[in-house]
């Protein structure tokens, strides 16, 4: 869960900077960048999620 909202925050980081002090090219490889990692985030978090729902409770 630490690596999701390290992921997460680097994200709403780059995302901010993309779309408020980057210009041309740069700007949009920011806020696509920043999108995989919040969706990179989203999806380890979910998978974090489920195997803590779904284990095995033997153990």
């Amino acid at each position: 869960m630490l690596l999701a909202g390290l992921l997460a925050v680097v994200g709403l980081i780059l995302l901010l900077l993309g779309l408020t002090v980057a210009s041309g090219t740069v700007a949009g490889v920011e806020v696509v960048l920043a999108l995989l990692l919040l969706v990179s985030s989203y999806a380890i978090q979910r998978l974090a999620r489920r195997e803590t729902v779904y284990r095995d409770e033997r153990r």
